[in-house]
């Protein structure tokens, strides 16, 4: 995977991939503004998602790794943070004009050694520890106001694990980055 940030272009080009995406499956519309010849939107890449309505979280859902190119996962991303997150129930097609959209564009996950390492405000963590896992993406830690320490035990928390487990040996950490851009800034 290339490092090359994304740029304006392509992150309006995704945002209105999403929206077109949650439109057609919601009306049959067709999906407007489809993928370009575009090297950094055909790369395999891992993705979220993430719907608020009113400033609330209205659906999110991601996945770390793809096989197939980011605007292919946008794609997917859109119509399962929209119809299968399993904390909401699925977006109606009168509240798609409520609903602002933002992408995270993801690296691969890395694990690491020591806990310093995490950057709050730059990491999001993923935390496993036998079949339980949890993850938080960069820009949850600077939105709620936590220190690493915080960030690591609501992650935690979401895995359904004790606060304190991230210091346990058995639990494993890994970190990533994100571009994370969305309708509001555009």
């Amino acid at each position: 995977m290339s490092e090359a940030k994304l740029s304006d272009a392509d992150k309006t080009q995704l945002l209105t991939l999403a929206r077109s995406t949650i439109k057609h499956k919601l009306t049959g519309e067709p999906i407007e503004n489809g993928p370009a010849d575009n090297e950094r939107l055909s790369e395999p890449r891992g993705a979220f998602v993430t719907l608020h309505k009113q400033g609330q979280l209205r659906g999110c859902i991601g996945t770390f790794t793809s096989k197939q190119s980011l605007a292919d996962t946008i794609e997917e991303m859109a119509i399962s943070a929209s119809q299968q997150d399993p904390r909401f129930n699925p977006v109606h097609q009168e509240e798609l004009a409520d609903i602002d959209i933002e992408i995270s564009a993801l690296t691969p996950l890395r694990p690491i050694e020591n806990v310093s390492e995490i950057e709050v405000g730059t990491h999001g963590i993923y935390i496993t520890r036998g079949y339980r896992s949890g993850v938080l993406l960069p820009q949850v830690a600077t939105e709620q106001g936590w220190d690493r320490e915080q960030f690591l035990q609501h992650t935690c928390i979401k895995a359904g694990l004790p606060p304190d487990a991230w210091q346990a040996e058995e639990t494993k950490i890994e970190i990533f980055s994100a571009e994370v851009f969305g309708e509001k800034e555009a």
